[in-house]
């Protein structure tokens, strides 16, 4: 079978901003983000001849297509939960089915429908592709929101490894102060204490209103080329090394609960270890991590299911946050991540944002994971050339308890900051 491996590469991204209001459309979001990215590739938009999104972004690509004037798309494709947008456009590229990408995410997660909101409208507007066992089975005894869906299964992961949640306060923790170099964050300049953590109130026992991230409005894209094309291109490409998924048994997104196990991820687990053997790396060759964090708990979860601990041994390879801020072990969400810059996509902005996340100072070459939830997009690295270099970023789809995963390496020569739009 023929690897993907840097055959293709992400050559563009752009951001709208970030609020809780941003008085637009989703529409009108993802129209100017879409140009954005494109403009910041050194590209046209009549070049542009695919486009891969959320199936939750209600946006269709037709009229998408139709606002921003693109007569030459010829590939489109909507992927549910979010776990595979990447892996079409890069599947699309690397087959040739496709020459130029855009991935684009767009919502407006803090003014518009809110968690829990979709219940009623679901029942009324009979969607089949919903979970009709949830709705059904579940809904009635209160579990009408992803914390109180989410939250079942983490009081058994805290049981099933004696954890403190004070040991898992760490991670919204860094993450604010991660964002609190972001201007672009829900945190900039607004850092929280590991007590600000334990006095904030309980939502949903076992999780705290701090454990949770902000929702926001905004868009992002990103664009996605071949790597021989794009080295025709003005800027240092990102080479996609590896993209993954997988899926297990007896999974639903956020509520597993009819799996033997609750408190492990095996659709991460696997699509790790397929991620890591096509790339030619493994965990201790990471030294930064964008990891989902919608809900604080499952960042411990996912680092023991891609290897970076234990089972059972992340709470406390949190614990005091050492390990997880800039320099340690493992640099969480350099960003802020969902918790600590808002929920709707993890980036770090080449340009306008936090200098030099990382602290790449020094000669030497620098690894990244990332992962994300069913709202989040995909990485890249974007920035002028500097005197360090970033060989991979990995990122992976996370929802504690869905039913798959996806991750993706860069490899990129040359960067001093990482996009994980």
């Amino acid at each position: 079978m023929k690897s993907i491996k840097d055959t293709t590469a992400i050559v563009g991204v752009a951001t709208t901003d970030f609020s809780t209001d941003s008085g637009r459309t989703e529409y009108s979001l993802a129209c100017e983000v879409i140009k954005a990215a494109v403009d910041d590739a050194g590209l046209r938009l009549d070049q542009i001849d695919g486009m891969v999104k959320d199936v939750v972004d209600g946006i269709d690509a037709m009229y998408v297509q139709k606002a921003l004037g693109m007569e030459t798309l010829s590939y489109s494709s909507d992927s549910h939960w979010g776990t595979s947008p990447l892996l079409n456009a890069v599947t699309a590229i690397a087959s040739g089915t496709a020459n130029y990408v855009v991935y684009f995410r767009s919502a407006n997660n803090g003014s518009g429908k809110r968690a829990g909101s979709d219940f009623r409208a679901a029942k009324e507007t009979k969607d089949e592709s919903l979970d009709l066992i949830r709705y059904d089975f579940y809904s009635p005894f209160g579990l009408l929101t992803p914390a109180g869906m989410i939250g079942m299964g983490v009081r058994r992961y805290y049981d099933d490894y004696g954890i403190d949640p004070a040991q898992i306060g760490w991670v919204p923790v860094v993450c604010s102060e991660h964002a609190a170099a972001n201007p672009h964050a829900i945190f900039f300049d607004a850092p929280i204490g590991h007590d600000d953590y334990l006095a904030s109130d309980v939502v949903v026992d076992p999780l705290r209103r701090l454990d949770c991230a902000p929702e926001v409005d905004g868009a992002i894209a990103v664009v996605i080329t071949s790597a021989e094309r794009a080295k025709d291109l003005a800027d240092t490409p990102a080479v996609v090394m590896s993209v993954a998924q997988g899926t297990s048994t007896e999974g639903e997104n956020l509520s597993s609960y009819n799996r033997e196990v609750l408190s492990r991820l095996p659709e991460m687990e696997l699509m790790g270890r397929e991620l890591f053997r096509v790339a030619g790396i493994g965990p201790s060759d990471i030294s930064v991590a964008q990891l989902d964090d919608r809900f604080a708990p499952l960042v411990p979860m996912q680092l023991e299911a891609l290897g970076f601990c234990g089972e059972g041994e992340g709470a406390a390879f949190c614990e005091g946050g050492d390990a997880l801020r800039v320099g340690g072990r493992l640099a969480l969400n350099t960003n802020g991540g969902f918790l600590g810059e808002g929920l709707l996509a993890r980036h770090e902005r080449d340009r306008g944002g936090p200098p030099d996340p990382w602290h790449l100072d020094q000669p030497g070459r620098r690894r990244g994971v990332g992962a994300g939830g069913h709202r989040c997009g995909w990485p890249c690295g974007r920035s002028d050339p500097a005197p360090v270099a970033i060989t991979a970023i990995a990122t992976a789809t996370a929802g504690a308890g869905g039913a798959s995963r996806w991750a993706g390496f860069i490899d990129r020569a040359s960067t001093p900051e990482v996009v994980a739009a």
